[in-house]
């Protein structure tokens, strides 16, 4: 019997029906990185952090699932944060988007059309870490800039698992406390929680751990969301300060100065909590501390950076309103799903 016009050739059938097996033997986040592509570290942002402030988001996860945590993550911003900012990106899914197409139009044509798919499914089953390989319509570095550069985002590498920090350029000032709203919202009316990411935490500013520079950002940062406020806040003022320090452990600090100077002071608890309060009674005169019912809450985050100088210390500074933060047990950012307790890793 003739074979219909159209039809797909038995051999290309196989090879779908290979690649197919071979997608489902792969482990979840193999599958997962044929359609998003892991986005390399910018090992250049640490200098950058050091030298200027950013902002982006500090991310939470399960710990020895950062891979996972990170394809998810990027998942969840791509729909808060602007994918058209400098033009030119076709989104996350441009991948499965254009591999879609290929077999739709394999299925129309048994010619060249067939020859593409073949070359897509291989490119599939050997990608390691969902870069193509060679034989594709794209190539490796183009694949890694459409899903770590949708944003303008630097995913920077840390010294502490469980953690993820993403940077945008020095000179990108996005309203990361407005995207990090959006997405707790959604998360709260009714939509389906993450699996590998706690929480988000929005980074406003950083600057290195000392007294002078925390002061003045501190200070900056309260009155900025004193004048976004207009007259919706209290008298006195009330607020709470949060001091996280993940990945104190695995920094090396020298063990003393040789001049005898307090640099590394900030490192206690109660020493930061002073120079906090200090410069939120500085910027807002009537105002008291209230770690219940705070109208704003200054979150202080030390960012374990790989590759920095030895006794370099950068923190992420931020001043969230009450919608963004949980009180109880202690002071933290909200997280994204009710279940984190039950999950491993930093909260």
């Amino acid at each position: 019997m003739a074979e219909e016009v159209g039809a797909v050739p038995k051999e290309y059938k196989d090879v779908e029906k290979q690649s197919f097996e071979a997608e489902k033997s792969m482990a979840p986040w193999e599958q997962h990185s044929a359609v998003i592509s892991l986005p390399r570290f910018d090992y250049t942002a640490p200098s950058s952090i050091l030298q200027h402030s950013h902002c982006g988001f500090l991310v939470t996860c399960t710990i020895k699932r950062e891979k996972s945590a990170t394809k998810e993550v990027l998942s969840i911003l791509e729909k808060y944060v602007d994918p058209f900012k400098n033009g030119g990106y076709d989104g996350l899914d441009s991948h499965e988007t254009s591999t879609v197409k290929r077999r739709r139009m394999c299925t129309e044509d048994i010619g060249r059309e067939c020859l593409d798919l073949e070359e897509t499914n291989s490119s599939i089953v050997k990608s390691g870490e969902g870069k193509l390989m060679e034989g594709t319509q794209e190539s490796p570095t183009n694949a890694e800039t459409s899903s770590s550069g949708a944003f303008d985002l630097s995913l920077v590498k840390l010294t502490r698992t469980g953690l993820l920090l993403f940077t945008f350029p020095k000179n990108e000032l996005a309203d990361t406390v407005d995207i990090v709203s959006n997405i707790i919202r959604s998360f709260e009316a009714g939509k389906n929680s993450p699996i590998w990411c706690h929480r988000i935490f929005p980074i406003q500013a950083t600057c290195r751990l000392n007294e002078k520079e925390l002061q003045e950002v501190v200070s900056t940062l309260v009155k900025k969301f004193v004048a976004n406020k207009q007259n919706n806040l209290g008298q006195p003022l009330r607020f709470a300060v949060g001091y996280h320090r993940r990945g104190i452990e695995e920094t090396k600090l020298p063990k003393e100065n040789a001049d005898g100077s307090t640099e590394y002071s900030l490192l206690d608890r109660n020493k930061c909590f002073d120079v906090v309060a200090s410069a939120v009674s500085h910027a807002v005169e009537d105002s008291i501390v209230d770690l219940k019912s705070p109208e704003l809450s200054v979150f202080v985050e030390w960012l374990p950076l790989s590759g920095l100088p030895t006794g370099s210390i950068i923190v992420a500074v931020s001043v969230l309103p009450i919608n963004l933060i949980s009180t109880k047990p202690r002071l933290s950012i909200k997280a994204l799903t009710s279940n984190t307790k039950q999950k491993s890793g930093p909260q």
